[in-house]
Protein backbone atom coordinates (compact mmCIF):
# COMPACT_ATOMS: atom_id res chain seq x y z
CA UNK A 1 0.00 0.00 0.00
CA UNK A 2 1.38 3.66 -0.90
CA UNK A 3 1.43 6.37 1.36
CA UNK A 4 -1.28 7.79 -0.72
CA UNK A 5 -3.61 5.24 -0.62
CA UNK A 6 -2.51 4.99 3.18
CA UNK A 7 -3.45 8.55 3.62
CA UNK A 8 -6.80 8.12 1.56
CA UNK A 9 -8.21 5.04 3.62
CA UNK A 10 -7.26 7.21 6.57
CA UNK A 11 -9.31 10.45 5.91
CA UNK A 12 -11.96 7.99 4.62
CA UNK A 13 -11.88 6.39 8.33
CA UNK A 14 -11.86 9.93 9.61
CA UNK A 15 -14.85 10.87 7.72
CA UNK A 16 -16.80 7.92 8.17
CA UNK A 17 -16.21 7.73 12.34
CA UNK A 18 -17.61 11.78 11.95
CA UNK A 19 -20.90 10.45 10.46
CA UNK A 20 -19.94 11.53 6.82
CA UNK A 21 -20.41 9.58 3.75
CA UNK A 22 -23.79 8.46 4.00
CA UNK A 23 -26.46 7.67 0.62
CA UNK A 24 -29.12 10.48 0.37
CA UNK A 25 -32.76 9.33 -0.43
CA UNK A 26 -33.63 9.04 -3.92
CA UNK A 27 -37.16 10.53 -5.01
CA UNK A 28 -39.57 9.07 -7.65
CA UNK A 29 -39.23 12.40 -9.80
CA UNK A 30 -35.33 13.44 -10.70
CA UNK A 31 -34.50 16.30 -12.55
CA UNK A 32 -31.50 16.82 -14.47
CA UNK A 33 -29.87 20.32 -14.43
CA UNK A 34 -26.68 20.94 -16.60
CA UNK A 35 -24.76 23.91 -15.04
CA UNK A 36 -23.14 25.69 -17.57
CA UNK A 37 -21.99 23.69 -20.03
CA UNK A 38 -21.40 26.62 -22.45
CA UNK A 39 -18.78 27.22 -25.11
CA UNK A 40 -16.95 29.72 -22.52
CA UNK A 41 -16.34 26.63 -20.57
CA UNK A 42 -16.21 23.81 -23.02
CA UNK A 43 -14.01 24.75 -25.87
CA UNK A 44 -10.77 25.02 -24.73
CA UNK A 45 -9.79 27.80 -27.39
CA UNK A 46 -11.37 30.48 -24.61
CA UNK A 47 -9.01 31.27 -21.34
CA UNK A 48 -12.09 30.56 -19.17
CA UNK A 49 -12.18 26.91 -21.14
CA UNK A 50 -11.43 23.73 -21.26
CA UNK A 51 -11.74 19.96 -22.86
CA UNK A 52 -15.01 18.68 -21.21
CA UNK A 53 -15.55 16.75 -24.47
CA UNK A 54 -15.78 13.89 -22.17
CA UNK A 55 -18.26 15.28 -19.73
CA UNK A 56 -20.22 16.81 -22.47
CA UNK A 57 -21.00 13.73 -24.52
CA UNK A 58 -22.04 11.38 -20.65
CA UNK A 59 -24.26 14.31 -20.21
CA UNK A 60 -25.90 14.36 -23.71
CA UNK A 61 -26.14 10.45 -22.52
CA UNK A 62 -28.20 11.16 -19.53
CA UNK A 63 -30.09 13.84 -21.16
CA UNK A 64 -31.27 11.74 -24.17
CA UNK A 65 -32.43 9.49 -21.12
CA UNK A 66 -34.24 12.15 -19.23
CA UNK A 67 -36.23 13.73 -22.33
CA UNK A 68 -37.38 9.96 -22.81
CA UNK A 69 -39.07 9.36 -19.22
CA UNK A 70 -40.06 13.25 -20.09
CA UNK A 71 -38.64 14.87 -17.00
CA UNK A 72 -37.50 17.97 -16.09
CA UNK A 73 -34.66 19.56 -17.64
CA UNK A 74 -32.82 22.79 -16.95
CA UNK A 75 -29.40 24.69 -18.17
CA UNK A 76 -27.71 27.12 -16.41
CA UNK A 77 -25.05 29.62 -18.32
CA UNK A 78 -23.33 32.57 -16.78
CA UNK A 79 -23.62 35.81 -18.65
CA UNK A 80 -22.95 39.76 -17.83
CA UNK A 81 -24.06 42.88 -19.43
CA UNK A 82 -21.93 45.87 -19.34
CA UNK A 83 -23.27 47.50 -16.08
CA UNK A 84 -22.28 43.95 -14.86
CA UNK A 85 -18.87 43.50 -15.45
CA UNK A 86 -18.13 46.99 -13.39
CA UNK A 87 -20.15 46.43 -10.35
CA UNK A 88 -20.19 42.23 -9.29
CA UNK A 89 -17.63 41.64 -6.82
CA UNK A 90 -16.86 38.13 -8.03
CA UNK A 91 -15.31 39.52 -10.89
CA UNK A 92 -12.64 41.25 -8.36
CA UNK A 93 -11.08 38.16 -8.21
CA UNK A 94 -12.18 36.08 -11.36
CA UNK A 95 -11.53 38.38 -13.75
CA UNK A 96 -11.57 35.36 -16.64
CA UNK A 97 -15.17 35.75 -15.89
CA UNK A 98 -15.89 38.93 -17.35
CA UNK A 99 -15.43 37.72 -20.94
CA UNK A 100 -18.97 36.02 -20.59
CA UNK A 101 -20.90 38.76 -21.49
CA UNK A 102 -24.36 38.44 -22.55
CA UNK A 103 -24.70 37.53 -26.34
CA UNK A 104 -21.34 36.30 -27.20
CA UNK A 105 -20.67 33.10 -28.53
CA UNK A 106 -19.16 32.04 -25.20
CA UNK A 107 -22.52 32.11 -23.23
CA UNK A 108 -24.18 29.61 -25.38
CA UNK A 109 -25.06 26.01 -24.51
CA UNK A 110 -22.74 23.77 -26.65
CA UNK A 111 -24.77 22.67 -29.44
CA UNK A 112 -23.56 18.97 -28.59
CA UNK A 113 -26.12 18.56 -26.06
CA UNK A 114 -29.53 19.28 -28.19
CA UNK A 115 -30.78 21.74 -26.36
CA UNK A 116 -35.06 21.63 -26.81
CA UNK A 117 -36.90 24.92 -26.76
CA UNK A 118 -39.04 23.83 -23.60
CA UNK A 119 -35.79 23.15 -21.69
CA UNK A 120 -35.31 26.57 -20.13
CA UNK A 121 -31.74 28.40 -19.23
CA UNK A 122 -31.85 30.21 -16.24
CA UNK A 123 -28.97 33.00 -16.47
CA UNK A 124 -26.49 33.37 -13.23
CA UNK A 125 -24.13 36.32 -12.45
CA UNK A 126 -22.38 33.86 -9.56
CA UNK A 127 -21.25 30.45 -9.40
CA UNK A 128 -24.63 28.65 -7.66
CA UNK A 129 -27.40 27.74 -10.01
CA UNK A 130 -29.69 29.01 -7.78
CA UNK A 131 -28.73 32.22 -6.71
CA UNK A 132 -30.44 35.14 -8.27
CA UNK A 133 -32.05 32.74 -10.40
CA UNK A 134 -35.96 30.94 -10.87
CA UNK A 135 -34.45 27.68 -11.07
CA UNK A 136 -35.78 26.32 -7.66
CA UNK A 137 -39.13 27.83 -8.57
CA UNK A 138 -38.93 25.93 -11.60
CA UNK A 139 -38.03 22.30 -10.15
CA UNK A 140 -41.02 22.83 -7.37
CA UNK A 141 -43.43 23.62 -10.20
CA UNK A 142 -42.76 20.27 -12.30
CA UNK A 143 -42.54 18.67 -9.36
CA UNK A 144 -39.45 17.67 -8.84
CA UNK A 145 -38.08 16.01 -5.82
CA UNK A 146 -34.46 14.96 -6.35
CA UNK A 147 -31.74 16.90 -8.73
CA UNK A 148 -29.21 14.97 -11.24
CA UNK A 149 -26.23 17.54 -11.31
CA UNK A 150 -23.80 18.33 -14.19
CA UNK A 151 -21.88 20.64 -16.00
CA UNK A 152 -18.77 23.07 -14.71
CA UNK A 153 -16.83 23.00 -13.41
CA UNK A 154 -16.58 20.29 -10.26
CA UNK A 155 -14.64 22.89 -7.89
CA UNK A 156 -17.08 26.67 -8.72
CA UNK A 157 -20.46 25.95 -9.84
CA UNK A 158 -20.69 22.64 -9.63
CA UNK A 159 -19.95 22.26 -5.80
CA UNK A 160 -22.32 25.95 -4.96
CA UNK A 161 -24.87 24.39 -6.55
CA UNK A 162 -25.31 21.36 -4.95
CA UNK A 163 -24.96 22.70 -1.72
CA UNK A 164 -27.47 25.34 -2.30
CA UNK A 165 -29.61 22.56 -3.77
CA UNK A 166 -29.02 19.89 -0.33
CA UNK A 167 -29.60 23.46 1.73
CA UNK A 168 -33.32 23.86 -0.22
CA UNK A 169 -34.12 20.39 0.40
CA UNK A 170 -32.88 18.47 -2.88
CA UNK A 171 -31.18 15.29 -2.63
CA UNK A 172 -28.20 15.19 -5.51
CA UNK A 173 -26.63 13.28 -7.44
CA UNK A 174 -23.77 14.20 -9.43
CA UNK A 175 -22.55 11.59 -11.79
CA UNK A 176 -18.83 11.43 -11.69
CA UNK A 177 -18.15 11.83 -15.28
CA UNK A 178 -20.81 14.01 -15.96
CA UNK A 179 -18.81 16.81 -14.22
CA UNK A 180 -15.19 18.39 -15.35
CA UNK A 181 -13.05 20.92 -14.47
CA UNK A 182 -9.54 22.76 -15.54
CA UNK A 183 -7.52 20.24 -13.54
CA UNK A 184 -7.89 16.97 -11.83
CA UNK A 185 -6.74 17.90 -8.37
CA UNK A 186 -9.68 20.52 -7.45
CA UNK A 187 -11.92 17.89 -9.39
CA UNK A 188 -11.13 14.96 -7.56
CA UNK A 189 -11.04 17.07 -3.94
CA UNK A 190 -14.46 18.64 -4.67
CA UNK A 191 -15.92 15.29 -5.63
CA UNK A 192 -14.82 13.97 -2.08
CA UNK A 193 -16.25 16.65 -0.26
CA UNK A 194 -19.69 16.24 -2.16
CA UNK A 195 -19.88 12.50 -1.72
CA UNK A 196 -18.91 13.26 2.18
CA UNK A 197 -20.89 16.15 2.65
CA UNK A 198 -23.49 16.97 0.48
CA UNK A 199 -24.86 14.41 -2.34
CA UNK A 200 -23.83 11.15 -3.93
CA UNK A 201 -21.04 10.98 -6.54
CA UNK A 202 -22.28 7.74 -8.95
CA UNK A 203 -21.14 6.17 -12.17
CA UNK A 204 -23.02 7.24 -14.97
CA UNK A 205 -24.68 4.13 -15.80
CA UNK A 206 -26.04 4.16 -12.04
CA UNK A 207 -27.93 7.79 -12.94
CA UNK A 208 -28.74 6.58 -16.29
CA UNK A 209 -30.30 3.63 -14.99
CA UNK A 210 -32.02 5.76 -12.05
CA UNK A 211 -33.76 8.17 -14.73
CA UNK A 212 -34.64 5.15 -16.94
CA UNK A 213 -36.34 3.88 -14.80
CA UNK A 214 -38.89 6.37 -13.74
CA UNK A 215 -40.23 6.40 -16.86
CA UNK A 216 -43.45 5.95 -17.61
CA UNK A 217 -44.25 7.29 -13.68
CA UNK A 218 -45.93 10.60 -14.22
CA UNK A 219 -43.46 12.31 -16.97
CA UNK A 220 -43.31 15.87 -17.35
CA UNK A 221 -45.90 18.16 -16.37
Amino acid sequence: MTGDTRTAAATEATYDRAGFGRAIRRGRRPALLVVDFTYGFTDPTYPTGADMSAPVHATRRLLDTARAAALPIAFTTIAYGPGEVRSLTWLDKATGMASLTTGSRLVEIDAALDRRPEEPVFVKHGASAFFGTGLASYLVATGADTLVVTGATTSGCIRASVVDAVQLGFPVLVPRTAVGDRDDGPHEANLFDIQQKYGDVVELDDALAYLAAVEGEGGGR
